[in-house]
């Protein structure tokens, strides 16, 4: 059998250490081609290595190379539910509040409606934007500070999700005016379907938010 040449080894070196790297990067979050290009595009030439790396451990990768953007989630299938040993979920599902799930879907809303219109690929939005956004759905309050608190806590608890990115003020802004990118991962998680039901499901959302103990959320 022929030697490898060295420099064909050291290639192949890199790629296998490249392997590791991708894996945890994943598993600790989302990788972004506009964040860690370098990282994407490692991603690419590895795609199907890992795959089968992450397998192993219940896990699939989903991949966007239009959207820009790679995660991990936990992989379900009938077999997998049938089995008698079922292994524990390194992904975990997260509950969310009414309002979280109504800001989410929103924005989702947003962002379908400027791809409609054909504009810039980032959909940049102010904090007012948000907090008028989602206002109009949520239950009155005579104390509009505490409301718009409220509010806040929504959209910090969508920036941790990592479906919103805060953006630092531009060169002469106030350090208050706060804008936010909306993550185009959110797609992967609100699809075309549910978007399609989304007016329907804006009555039962507005009637859940209005419940007693609600407003609190």
């Amino acid at each position: 059998m022929s030697e490898v040449p060295n420099e064909a080894a050291g290639a192949a070196d890199a790629v296998a250490d490249g392997l590791p790297m991708l894996a945890v990067t994943l598993l600790k979050g989302v990788i972004y081609q506009q964040d860690a290009p370098r990282l994407w595009n490692s991603l690419l030439t590895l795609q199907a290595r890992v795959r089968d790396y992450v397998a192993v451990l219940g896990l699939e990768l989903v991949l966007d190379e239009a959207e820009g953007y790679a995660f991990l989630r936990s992989r379900s299938t009938a077999q997998d539910e049938q089995a008698d040993t079922v292994a524990p979920r390194l992904v975990a599902r997260r509950p969310l509040s009414f309002p979280v799930s109504l800001l989410l879907a929103l924005l989702r809303r947003k962002l379908a409606e400027s791809d409609a219109g054909g504009g810039d690929t980032r959909l940049v939005l102010s904090r007012e934007d948000i907090v008028e956004l989602l206002r109009v759905f949520l239950p009155a309050s005579s104390n509009e500070a505490r409301l718009v608190d409220r509010i806040d806590s929504h959209i910090n608890k969508v920036v941790e999700l990592g479906f919103l990115r805060r953006l630092k003020p531009a060169s002469g802004q106030a350090a208050t005016a706060s804008s936010y990118e909306v993550r185009r991962i959110l797609k992967a998680f609100v699809d075309a379907q549910w978007l399609a039901d989304f007016d329907s499901r804006l009555a039962a959302y507005q009637a859940q938010l209005s419940a007693p103990g609600s407003a609190d959320e």
